[in-house]
């Protein structure tokens, strides 16, 4: 599964475990609660949740993409 992650700081692109949008939500919220930036967050989900950051990609195609900067969580058309 590939995440991306974006912000107003920093795009990052992270790839893991198959969850569903409902999974996710639930661990953004959970890491959320542990970091308090967007690197801590990433940090946070690669330390427990066996997600792995991977050089970011415009072109990639994402299954999710976690809007840090408004905490949204969404699967982007292409």
């Amino acid at each position: 599964m590939l995440v991306e992650m974006d912000g107003y700081d920093q795009q990052m692109l992270l790839t893991g475990p198959n969850y569903t949008l409902e999974q996710l939500n639930k661990i953004y919220r959970h890491a959320k609660k542990h970091a308090s930036s967007s690197l801590e967050i990433m940090q946070f989900l690669c330390s427990y949740y066996q997600f792995s950051r991977i050089p970011y990609d415009a072109t990639i195609q994402v299954e999710f993409v976690i809007d840090t900067d408004t905490g949204r969580i969404y699967s982007p058309t292409y």
